[in-house]
């Protein structure tokens, strides 16, 4: 085997998008995700949930929710107030409409994919007609003061639960009028602060799941406006909840970086009489974990740490093979690094900005495993900003390093390196 040299680089300082969103295409082949960066990227069930599509960030465009639509539709929301179909083939923003409201929290599509629902800002919930080529304004439900955060539809499309601070309430489609509202915290005894309802279900059998900023997974009798059941999972906030199919488990999230699964489960061995309880909890995130989904046969959660994380349920899984396997997701599949290996230079690559180095050398020879002393250290060259709001999709440098180019979703732009010694210069071409 022939000798050569491994140039350790350490100062490439790559800071990835943690996961702010997600949503699992209804008949689980596919699981968008959405960053802080206003990245969304597309993941294939069948494909061993390999990144088939990513579509860059924007300035201008924040994503704090998900969801299919339609068949194989994407749409985004956020804070801008937009809510954006996604082109997965030019893999690209396709086309927006403001919805009206301000800020938008939630979103949620009911069981046929016609219909968006959107919380607003201004305690708004404004229901959007999926048509061909886009969406359009359909009416306005009852509006109460108080930012909307999450949503939920019934499964029968007849009812529509939005939670907010201190209360969640249950609004009848067909009339736009709410018919309950619950407040979350009236039992506790003088809460001093504010209850936040992160994440709200709204269950077939009528039952309302609420996760709070109290730490607590509740199931209410919405008809009644009862508590049936409190389970306080955690010490700090639960930030997310996803139920399964057939609403007999459930993955929640917390800020601890902490994941639990609740199962629907009989009280006695063949009765008919169930519980939800808590059976298993992970710790596979350091931080927030802002986002989950339950796949059919898989416990999926994305945290602010950027790692996604795929959990199997392994009496939902038949063979014991990679399917069984848990798979974090650590790095970005984009490749950000290119090398000129004529010039020794590297080139890195951020989301709105270039770096150029020039690699180190060494004088020294020494034997296998040996660390050698640099005679000259690793030269930052040049930061290239890029104009605009767009993010940089791809980049690359030349084998010689004399071009450079790189591009957003929109644009494309080359440059002509020219190195004279210790100094550089770009010129754009």
């Amino acid at each position: 085997m022939g000798e050569f040299e491994v140039h350790r680089v350490r100062f490439f300082g790559l800071v990835p998008a943690g996961v702010r969103c997600l949503a699992c295409h209804p008949r689980g082949s596919r699981l968008a995700l959405a960053r802080t960066d206003g990245a969304v990227e597309v993941y294939n069930f069948a494909a061993n949930y390999f990144q088939e599509k990513v579509i860059p960030g924007h300035e201008a465009r924040s994503v704090e929710s998900l969801c299919w639509a339609a068949g194989d539709r994407l749409f985004g929301a956020g804070l801008g107030g937009d809510i954006t179909e996604y082109d997965l083939s030019g893999l690209s923003a396709a086309r927006g409409l403001d919805g009206g409201g301000g800020p938008i929290w939630s979103m949620v599509a009911n069981s046929t994919g016609t219909q968006l629902a959107i919380g607003c800002e201004d305690g708004s919930v404004k229901i959007f007609q999926v048509v061909p080529g886009g969406i359009q304004f359909e009416r306005n439900l009852d509006r109460r003061k108080g930012r909307v955060l999450c949503l939920s539809w019934h499964p029968s499309d007849t009812h529509i639960v939005a939670g907010s601070i201190d209360f969640f309430r249950v609004i009848d489609v067909t009339s736009g009028q709410t018919v309950q509202r619950v407040m979350v915290n009236h039992h506790v005894e003088k809460a001093k602060r504010e209850c936040v309802v992160w994440a709200i279900a709204l269950l077939s059998s009528g039952t309302v799941v609420s996760a709070d900023s109290f730490g607590r997974v509740q199931f209410w009798d919405w008809e009644q406006g009862t508590l049936a059941e409190s389970h306080t999972v955690s010490t700090s906030a639960v930030l997310s909840l996803a139920v399964s199919q057939k609403e007999d488990s459930m993955i929640v999230g917390t800020s601890t970086g902490a994941t639990y699964h609740l199962q629907l489960l009989p009280v006695r061995l063949g009765g008919l009489e169930k519980r939800w309880v808590r059976t298993k909890p992970f710790q596979f995130h350091s931080h927030d974990v802002r986002a989950v989904a339950h796949s059919p046969t898989a416990l999926i959660s994305g945290g602010l740490d950027a790692q996604l994380v795929i959990r199997p349920l392994m009496e939902k899984v038949q063979k014991k093979s990679y399917d069984a396997a848990l798979r974090k997701f650590t790095f970005p599949h984009r490749r950000l690094v290119s090398c000129a290996r004529k010039a020794r230079l590297l080139l890195f690559q951020f989301s709105q900005y270039l770096e150029l180095w020039r690699l180190g050398s060494t004088e020294e020879t020494g034997k296998d495993g040996e660390v050698l002393p640099l005679c000259r250290m690793p030269e930052h060259l040049v930061q290239l900003k890029s104009k605009g709001p767009e993010h940089i999709y791809c980049s690359s440098i030349s084998p010689c390093g004399t071009w450079l180019g790189y591009s957003t979703a929109s644009r494309f732009q080359l440059y002509r390196v020219r190195c004279d010694g210790d100094s550089i210069s770009l010129r754009k071409v």
